[in-house]
């Protein structure tokens, strides 16, 4: 078990970790320790927030720290995918032609559009969530770890749109029962954490979370006939701008 979760942290973060061979067994229950990362990266969030207010850091050093976090914990693995799966979708083209889009290692134009966009968007919750006090930074965290419980249960459970990628190595590795039963485990410990600390607003934020999920499974079906690793990146990123931006609107209005 230890050896899959270096395999989980090796490939979605930036943390180091002892090398380990990717041999069909650790594999097969790699995803069960993914939302471990989330927790890390809320960790790291939760200090951060804490070492800016000791110093009495300005908001907007806040919000570009805030925004920082994520892509240093995961190398920015999720944000390549949402940017491939922007192209694909902006292009109109049909599922099978969307798929070989998936796979092109360029950048197109809509996948530089949309990055600006969510950055910009995704800054903007951030000033609010680090400046609206600890509660906001622990929901925030608890984000991280729910996002991950359900990507990590859409490799097992949703159809596949290709036969070949990481999705797919995955899914066929995995013992898909350990998996669906450990990505419930963190989705419900996640919402108790959301909900303990934002009481009426922790309930919005899971069903934020919950019905950006449903959205990832039309548009995976629709758009592409299945799931794919890019999309599963494309829906995690998704869901963090939809909790990131629940929590600062919380805050503004002071709910």
């Amino acid at each position: 078990m230890f050896d899959s979760l270096k395999i989980a942290f090796s490939m979605y973060s930036a943390i180091p970790v002892p090398g380990t061979a990717w041999e069909e067994k650790p594999m097969r229950y790699a995803m069960c320790w993914f939302p471990l990362i989330g927790a890390a990266e809320g960790a790291v969030l939760y200090l951060t927030h804490f070492a800016l207010r000791r110093i009495g850091a300005g908001e907007i050093v806040a919000a570009a720290a805030g925004t920082a976090v994520p892509l240093l914990v995961t190398g920015g693995i999720h944000l390549d995918g949402y940017l491939d799966t922007s192209d694909a979708l902006h292009s109109w083209e049909n599922a099978e032609r969307k798929l070989k889009i998936l796979k092109d290692p360029h950048v197109g134009a809509f996948a530089v559009i949309r990055c600006a966009w969510y950055m910009i968007l995704y800054l903007g919750a951030m000033a609010a969530v680090m400046t609206a006090g600890p509660n906001a930074v622990l929901m925030m965290g608890g984000v991280y770890v729910l996002e991950r419980a359900l990507s990590g249960s859409s490799v097992v459970l949703f159809p596949k749109a290709k036969q070949d990628g990481l999705a797919v190595t995955f899914s066929r590795s995995s013992a898909d029962r350990a998996v669906t039963a450990a990505s419930a485990f963190w989705a419900m410990a996640a919402m108790v954490w959301i909900v303990f600390w934002g009481k009426q607003t922790g309930a919005i934020l899971g069903a934020g979370c919950l019905f950006s999920y449903g959205l990832y499974y039309r548009t995976a079906m629709k758009e592409f006939h299945g799931m794919t690793g890019d999309l599963a990146g494309w829906f995690l990123q998704r869901c963090e701008l939809t909790g990131a931006w629940i929590i600062a609107l919380a805050a503004m209005l002071k709910i």
